[in-house]
């Protein structure tokens, strides 16, 4: 089914959430975060998309973006992650894994064999400034409530350290002005 959110201001800055289906915890190695990594990267460079926070978990993401067509980059971002996903599966051979995703892909769908990622990518717009700064803080504090670490700066796959620090990480950030 799709999904009921839509974006009516293509010059805002929306919140975005993309889950993997059923909370599957794919992200457990570097070389999975970078296929996400190598997509939002390229549309970045490509898709006009732009990047003012982020964290990365085993199983979702939370990005603060803004961009021209954000349906269409994050329909992208998602084929693309997916596809290499399943790929590096197949390369380890994750049957279990493998066949999880099999089982889950959506009916209606006919041209693939898995599903990867919950349908939408649920984008939300930031109105305000004040809730612009509550979402990112919800961004980086994601980790420290998960138990992944005990200073949102301190996981590698947040933009936390690139607001405690200046210094940009694995991915480009264009700021909050």
């Amino acid at each position: 089914m799709r999904s009921t959110y839509k974006i009516h201001n293509p010059d805002g800055v929306f919140f975005i959430t993309s889950t993997i289906v059923d909370w599957i915890q794919v992200f457990k190695s570097e070389k999975y975060y970078e296929i996400l990594f190598e997509s939002i990267r390229y549309s970045q460079l490509n898709k006009d998309l732009k990047l003012f926070a982020y964290v990365f978990l085993p199983d979702h993401f939370h990005l603060v973006v803004s961009g021209k067509d954000l349906s269409n980059t994050f329909k992208s971002i998602k084929g693309f992650s997916a596809k290499e996903i399943i790929k590096e599966l197949n390369r380890e051979s994750s049957t279990n894994l493998l066949n999880r995703f099999r089982m889950l892909k959506m009916g209606y769908k006919t041209k693939s064999e898995f599903q990867v990622w919950q349908e939408s990518f649920h984008p939300k717009e930031l109105l305000t400034e004040e809730i612009l700064q509550q979402k990112v803080d919800y961004i980086h504090m994601n980790p420290v409530r998960k138990g992944l670490v005990d200073k949102p700066e301190d996981w590698k796959y947040s933009s936390a350290g690139y607001y405690a620090t200046g210094v940009n990480g694995l991915l480009h950030l264009n700021g909050l002005e």
